[in-house]
């Protein structure tokens, strides 16, 4: 039997996953085993993919259904509760009936991009975007004591608007983090619309983005001597955990 696993989401042209686990299955002799792309229009469309391929071991998550997934979990890991957002899932099926567990490894993936940083605190960050990945960042944030705020359309509960951003308030954040889908293929010459002339060399700027390489965002902060990271290596740490969920019995 060939095991199925793959990616939802609602617009996949930009996902490596495919030829990430296509290479890990050639280099590790991996044969009774394919990784496909599940594009959704709608998350209610879920179900049907679930029914539509029995074979299914395990699923990937991306925006915009982090969160709106978990309706249709039977189990959510404790990160998952915590976090409220989930981006792997391991299918079962148990006398006939198909059980759906749901994760995090957004959370391991971003702890993963943080020990690569040296840092003297205290450091404040801004989290552009406020959906299941910077829900995932404001987890690891606060494990480790550093303050954040949110940024979005529309200002709230630790949450400023865009349009209230201003250099001073740049200043101030030393860490921003862009959870937005901003700047990402083939949309790459879109990007968070903040001040960039307030960002410094003090600045590090991480863009969870990793197609492209250097999205203007990053692209912006390195021309004022901003530290950049992309998401890749987040990506292959999420990549790599997700396969230890779906084979660990």
């Amino acid at each position: 039997m060939i095991k199925q696993y793959g990616l939802i989401g609602k617009s996949l042209v930009h996902s490596f996953s495919p030829e990430y686990f296509r290479q890990k299955f050639a280099d590790e002799n991996i044969n009774d085993a394919v990784y496909t792309l599940f594009p959704l229009d709608s998350i209610h469309l879920f179900q049907h993919i679930i029914y539509k391929h029995p074979h299914l071991m395990g699923l990937n998550v991306t925006t915009p259904y982090k969160e709106e997934i978990l309706e249709y979990a039977d189990y959510i890991d404790e990160i998952v509760y915590k976090v409220r957002a989930a981006n792997v899932l391991k299918i079962k099926s148990i006398e006939n009936k198909t059980i759906i567990s749901a994760y995090n490894t957004d959370v391991l993936g971003f702890e993963h991009t943080m020990r690569k940083l040296s840092f003297q605190k205290p450091i404040f960050a801004l989290i552009l975007g406020t959906g299941g990945t910077a829900k995932a960042v404001a987890y690891v944030l606060t494990s480790m004591n550093i303050s954040f705020t949110f940024v979005s359309r529309k200002s709230g509960d630790n949450t400023v608007s865009y349009n209230k951003v201003n250099s001073d308030l740049i200043s101030k954040h030393s860490l921003i983090v862009n959870c937005t889908p901003l700047g990402m293929y083939p949309m790459v010459h879109t990007f968070p619309l903040i001040p960039y002339e307030a960002i410094g060399k003090n600045h590090i700027l991480i863009d969870l983005i990793y197609n492209p390489s250097e999205t203007l965002f990053l692209r912006k902060g390195k021309k004022r001597g901003a530290y950049i990271l992309n998401g890749y290596d987040m990506f292959c740490e999420q990549a790599e955990q997700s396969w230890k969920i779906w084979n660990n019995s």
